[in-house]
């Protein structure tokens, strides 16, 4: 196992300063949404997991969720750190579950939840077929 190239205090820094709204995959998202002409709230805090992207016309919900913190699955962004492997495992457990709950609830309210992982949009090859099918998600009816 390697040692972290970090101190524990600076990577506690460090990670200190990783964001959680308007980050960069956020705003691609809104940035085409909104060119469609989609409008929308963000970060709706009365809402389970005070979503990304709130479209109350559609009823919808958008987490853009990093790879890393929420575990996308078969994603090499979703790597494990190679120190405190038992606290990380617990973190990312306790995401998981809070993730699948807050949708849970969206879903039991009659909202639609869609999720974009930031590896499906990271590449300007793959963003506009994946932001298309978001788009098109959005406008379908709710199933109940």
């Amino acid at each position: 196992m390697a040692a972290d190239i970090f101190s524990e205090e600076q990577r506690s820094y460090v990670m200190s300063r990783v964001g959680s709204k308007n980050t960069k995959p956020e705003l691609i998202v809104r940035s085409f949404l909104h060119g469609l002409g989609f409008r929308f709230r963000i970060h709706e805090q009365k809402l389970p997991g005070c979503p990304d992207i709130v479209l109350p016309k559609h009823r919808c919900v958008v987490f853009v969720n990093g790879c890393f913190w929420h575990r996308h699955k078969d994603c090499r962004r979703a790597s494990m750190p190679l120190t405190r492997v038992d606290f990380w495992q617990t973190k990312f457990d306790g995401n998981i579950a809070r993730d699948e709950k807050n949708q849970r609830l969206l879903k039991k309210n009659k909202w639609k939840v869609c999720l974009v992982w930031e590896c499906e949009i990271d590449k300007e090859s793959r963003r506009a077929e994946k932001l298309l099918e978001l788009a098109n998600e959005i406008i379908q009816p709710l199933d109940i």
